[in-house]
């Protein structure tokens, strides 16, 4: 069971139900209400949880102990995500779920190309052809023919 719990595949299989469920639950969420203040309850409520698992695990870190680089790049993902999830709340507000969703898992793409051209990450072959297919994927199941 202790393989299983570090198990990267384990983790993200679990991240993509959770984001299903993300967006199911923000879609009937945020329907009396302005998206901007759903993504706000959202995120207060994202704080006050990794607070309590943070202080109940003792996985807190000094701020000293975080060089000025990791706060630069942490800011920036922070800022990513809630433009992120300000245009993904709006997008829910306006749109169908299983239209939206699609469209938000083009990241995925985009990640892989980044990857590439930011992080001097590789992708074989097959691996782009995979990019490829979830690309064509998230705009076929957004397509409203």
């Amino acid at each position: 069971m202790k393989g299983l719990a570090a198990s990267w595949l384990i983790w993200a299989l679990l991240s993509a139900c959770f984001a299903a469920l993300t967006a199911i639950f923000a879609k009937v969420g945020v329907a009396n209400v302005n998206s901007d203040f759903a993504t706000l309850i959202r995120t207060v409520i994202i704080v006050g949880v990794l607070s309590a698992i943070l202080a109940a695990t003792g996985q807190f870190q000094p701020l000293a102990s975080i060089s000025p680089r990791t706060y630069l790049f942490l800011a920036l993902s922070g800022l990513a995500t809630g433009a992120s999830w300000i245009c993904y709340f709006r997008a829910l507000k306006l749109g169908e779920a299983a239209r939206v969703a699609p469209i938000d898992k083009l990241s995925t793409v985009l990640v892989a190309i980044f990857g590439v051209a930011f992080l001097g990450e590789r992708l074989s072959g097959p691996n782009w052809a995979g990019v490829a297919l979830i690309a064509c994927g998230a705009l076929l199941v957004a397509y409203r023919g």
